[in-house]
């Protein structure tokens, strides 16, 4: 009888294990080069971080540097999936005006599995390749509106709901973007009540997060784990 009782013990302790470990709230991340790392995103995507950096264009070469790694571990978070791509648009367009639909934000996101918390971290290289931006489109927006920003915007964040209900989603606004980019992400958040977290001086090497600025990031975040990001209205 005493042995029956110390084996229900301690499957009682490995159930409760499992269950405090399900109890974790998963994140998944929806991002640019800002947010990748060599073997953590999916294959096909391209990378700016690895454990070699190329032409050593930054100080983050190992994956525990990263903003969302950090934010992940100290949150007592799962990472779920982490879908980013550097060089990535929200829109269409890309670079040189290419045709960047087979990347974009809009096209990844059914890739994300199911998470408690949704981090969408771009609008970077919007700004940079100085696309179209747009009229605000909240319905029925046409093909074409997806290659000027605001309408890919909205498309984006109302599809991020419709697909994710009851998910927390938070969009990170960067430093430095363009005045019309970063005013559009806040009039679009607020439109759809999504969260916004704004960064300010965030240390970069070659125009991206240092090891520095990575911590910085993740500063930002991390004392939001229990309210909201900003006013949605």
């Amino acid at each position: 009888m005493k042995n029956l009782t110390i084996i229900c013990l301690m499957l009682f302790a490995v159930f409760s294990l499992r269950a405090a470990d399900k109890a974790k709230p998963v994140v998944s991340i929806l991002g640019d080069s800002y947010s990748t790392f060599e073997s953590y995103i999916p294959e096909g995507n391209d990378t700016w971080y690895a454990t070699t950096p190329w032409e050593n264009r930054t100080d983050v070469v190992d994956v525990k540097q990263t903003w969302w790694w950090q934010l992940i571990s100290e949150g007592g978070y799962i990472l779920g999936v982490n879908d980013s791509w550097s060089g990535s648009t929200i829109s269409y367009t890309g670079y040189r005006g290419e045709d960047y639909k087979d990347r974009s934000f809009i096209t990844r996101l059914p890739r994300l599995g199911s998470p408690d918390i949704l981090l969408i971290f771009g609008a970077t290289n919007d700004s940079w390749t100085d696309g179209p931006i747009g009229d605000f489109i909240y319905e029925n927006p046409t093909l074409g509106h997806l290659y000027e920003f605001r309408p890919a915007m909205a498309k984006l964040l109302s599809e991020a709901q419709n697909r994710f209900p009851g998910t927390r989603i938070v969009f990170i606004i960067n430093t430095e973007l363009k005045d019309k980019i970063t005013s559009s992400i806040i009039e679009i958040c607020r439109h759809y009540g999504v969260e916004y977290l704004q960064l300010k001086d965030i240390d970069k090497l070659s125009g991206h997060p240092s090891v520095k600025g990575m911590k910085e990031i993740k500063n930002y975040y991390c004392p939001l784990n229990h309210k909201k990001a900003s006013p949605t209205s």
